[in-house]
């Protein structure tokens, strides 16, 4: 699933730990969702998107196949 969090964390001048931090997970899962490497559950992604302030259709895109 393709996401905009490296764009809109390094707007914020946010490392991955602060949105870790704001977000409950780990580094390394903000990281491998970053890195596509893991699809956020449905709660994650709520809390993401109110994080951000947008909805989730602006942060995630489920990649067509």
């Amino acid at each position: 699933m393709k996401n905009r969090l490296r764009d809109l964390r390094s707007e914020r001048q946010w490392s991955q730990a602060d949105l870790a931090a704001r977000t409950d997970v780990s580094r390394q899962t903000i990281n491998a969702l970053e890195t596509g490497k893991y699809d956020p559950s449905l709660p994650l992604a709520f809390k993401i998107a109110r994080v951000f302030g947008k909805p989730i259709e602006e942060i995630f895109d489920p990649e067509e196949e």
